[in-house]
């Protein structure tokens, strides 16, 4: 089917919706949907394996008239994976297997009997709860950008349209001008969701004052953070989103061709992007004269090799044109001269994932979410030592606590809470101090952290500060292009400040060197990654400086995580029973059976093995 007018389409639009009627939140309609979590994460917990089995089943039970079973993105709430949900009556399964394939459909959709055992359980109550919003992980979320993610099948542009999509595209086409676009953008406040928090409206409009027949829209997918997964949700979960995005920003400033950027291990993103690509060419929504109009708008697809920087603009243009991925001086910005010296827009996924919803809602109501400075939502990928790990949108100006404690479900094993580490490499680490710090741009950066991309990982008593910087350090040694000195020279001098730290033996003087190497490349590196590689150091000198002064005047680290400063010590709880000696892998222990054993510290590697088989607890860790 080929949509060819304006009109054509609203007809689609509202057939789509006829389709697909069923999912109305009404526990009178007959047929039943079930919804199998299909995102990467899910993925590995056998979702795919779960959908073919519930395919099977239908099948063989013969109850095709009265359910139907589909892929959709990813529900956010990864911790719990794989997800099952029951549509519409709201049901949501979690940490569904294979074998419990049988018994939902069984059970709920043939005799209206809920799985029990398959509901979540509130960890405060022990109470089961049925539904997904009852459940708190979701309680203070707001999903614009993930709005789709969960609900639809991505593989189907059909039900991406019968949820309004591209709706805005053809309202855009048919009833706004190029300007008005960029003034509603503009005055939504969107701003960009990918580093700095650049004005998106600022950076089309800049584009679109450009005289020159060439223009390129290109979006940033390669997202490079360490924990971090929002856009490759996004992209795996509401491809369709992206591209009219994509298109309406082409429409607003002239460009005919689009460029997504994404690297190359996000082998599902790919293959749904590349699905989405082809339905929307084949049904008229991307090509030439789309819905009848002068406009033609074409995308393709561009692989990065996993290059940290080339998450920089200049250095993934530079990469699309086949150059070697390093950032370029700015001015002039990519909006005056980008792609192949043309004016580029270039934007990251999340960016674009609000778009529509703008155009179709207005900037008034996109203006009135967030705080003053930073307007609507933010999504943030919760990793490391939290109960609750997963994909959370919550409105701008919600705090840190918040995002931890209620969404997050507070700390594994009752542990203490230590730090958040967010924006990625280039962000810092925050304390309990700052735990109720709002999540909006100005207020991270005067914290002496950034927003960055989302990436938000959780740090308990058990994690070594002083390592957390150097891991971070580590990886922008490694990520570095090597173009600028600073970047180049300067981060490997810190990473060596730090490794001699983390060996015991490191000086006061070192911490003093740290600062001022780290206020130096802040101030003289080429490009955004490399100004802000020293921000965890930076930050965790400022808020754990403590821990600095015992690595190097007591030589200890308190969280037993540098290795070189471990001490496994055998105690008189020793009965010589020689498992420690059989399982040391250098035979570094000595004693004979029934007499307490001894660790000859010279020749130990600080493995801890023989900690960790010891039955009696008489091997400790000084």
């Amino acid at each position: 089917m080929k949509i060819k007018t304006y009109e054509e389409f609203l007809k689609a639009n509202e057939e789509s919706k006829r389709l697909l009627s069923l999912r109305v939140d009404s526990k009178t309609d007959e047929k039943r949907e079930i919804l199998i979590c299909g995102g990467t994460g899910c993925h590995s917990s056998k979702s795919e394996e779960i959908l073919e089995i519930f395919n099977s089943e239908i099948s063989k039970l013969n109850i095709g008239d009265k359910v139907a079973a589909k892929v959709t993105g990813c529900f956010g709430f990864c911790e719990k994976g794989p997800i099952v949900k029951i549509f519409p009556d709201d049901v949501f399964y979690v940490e569904v297997k294979p074998e419990d394939v049988n018994e939902i459909l069984t059970s709920h959709i043939i005799n209206n009997i809920k799985v029990e055992r398959l509901l979540y359980v509130l960890p405060a109550t022990e109470n089961r709860v049925e539904q997904q919003h009852d459940i708190p992980f979701y309680k203070k979320q707001m999903r614009i950008a993930l709005r789709n993610c969960g609900l639809i099948n991505p593989e189907d542009i059909m039900e991406y349209i019968a949820n309004d999509g591209y709706l805005a595209l053809a309202k855009c086409l048919n009833e706004v001008s190029r300007e008005d676009i960029i003034k509603t953008i503009k005055e939504s406040g969107l701003r960009g969701r990918g580093g700095a928090g650049f004005p998106t409206g600022i950076k089309w409009e800049g584009a679109a004052k450009e005289v020159n027949s060439e223009k390129y829209i290109v979006c940033n997918a390669d997202e490079g953070d360490p924990g971090a997964f929002m856009d490759r949700s996004i992209l795996e979960g509401d491809p369709n989103t992206i591209l009219e995005a994509m298109a309406i920003a082409g429409y607003a400033t002239g460009a005919n061709h689009g460029y997504i950027y994404i690297r190359a291990e996000y082998p599902l993103a790919i293959h749904r992007l590349s699905i989405a690509i082809k339905q929307a060419e084949e049904i008229g929504l991307l090509g030439t004269n789309i819905l009848g109009s002068e406009f033609s708008f074409s995308i393709d697809i561009k692989y990065g090799a996993g290059a940290f920087v080339c998450g920089e603009e200049t250095a993934l243009l530079n990469s699309i044109e086949g150059k070697r991925g390093e950032p370029t001086s700015k001015p002039p910005f990519p909006a005056q001269k980008g792609l192949f010296g043309k004016p580029t827009v270039i934007n990251n996924v999340e960016t674009l994932a609000n778009v529509c919803q703008i155009i179709l809602k207005g900037p008034d109501w996109f203006s009135s979410i967030g705080t003053e400075k930073s307007k609507g939502t933010k999504v943030f990928a919760l990793a490391g030592k939290v109960n609750n790990v997963g994909l959370v949108e919550v409105p701008m100006g919600t705090t840190l606590r918040e995002i931890i404690y209620d969404i997050g479900g507070g700390i594994k094993d009752g542990k203490e809470f230590l730090a958040v580490q967010t924006g990625g490499p280039s962000g810092g680490c925050l304390t309990k101090a700052e735990l109720d710090v709002p999540i909006d741009y100005e207020s991270l950066m005067a914290s002496g952290s950034m927003m960055g991309s989302g990436g938000m990982i959780i740090m308990d008593e058990d994690n070594c500060m002083v390592d957390i910087a150097k891991f971070y350090m580590e990886f922008c040694v490694e990520e570095s292009c090597g173009k600028c000195t600073p970047c180049r020279i300067g981060n490997v001098r810190m990473l060596e400040i730090l490794e001699r730290i983390t060996k015991g033996e490191g000086v006061m003087e070192d911490i003093d060197n740290l600062l001022e190497l780290g206020e130096t490349i802040k101030d003289t590196a080429l490009c955004g990654l490399g100004q802000t590689s020293p921000n965890p150091i930076l930050s965790t000198i400022k808020n754990f400086h403590d821990e600095y002064v015992e690595h190097i005047k007591e030589h200890k680290c308190r969280a037993g995580k540098c290795k070189a400063m471990q001490k496994y010590v055998i105690t008189d709880k020793c009965i010589g029973c020689t498992k420690c000696a059989r399982n040391c892998p250098v035979t570094c222990i000595e004693g004979e059976v029934k007499t307490k054993h001894k660790i000859d510290q010279e020749k130990c590697i600080k493995c801890g093995a023989c900690y960790d088989c010891c039955a009696f607890k008489a091997i400790v860790k000084e």
